[in-house]
């Protein structure tokens, strides 16, 4: 069985703090607005491997794509006053 993006946001929330989290996608790419305080002061890099740590074994298994914007509390409240 696929995963949904449900199921996406659920394996993200267990197992990363976010303050936000939105995932879209179609069972085998998914899309994914990540907030999380833990990426206060890391680049994108880490922040990338903050989120795959998080999904562990089913970003090989289960999860073929994941594409993610991944912001700190501040960076989200400053890009939805920006628009």
């Amino acid at each position: 069985m696929s995963p949904t993006p449900d199921h996406v946001r659920q394996y993200i929330a267990d197992n990363l703090p976010c303050e936000h989290l939105e995932v879209y996608g179609d069972g085998a790419h998914f899309e994914a607005l990540i907030v999380s305080p833990v990426f206060e002061g890391k680049r994108t890099l880490a922040r990338h491997q903050a989120v795959y740590q998080a999904l562990g074994e089913r970003m090989r298994a289960e999860i073929h794509a994941l594409s993610m914007r991944t912001l700190t509390p501040a960076e989200y409240e400053a890009a939805k006053s920006n628009g």
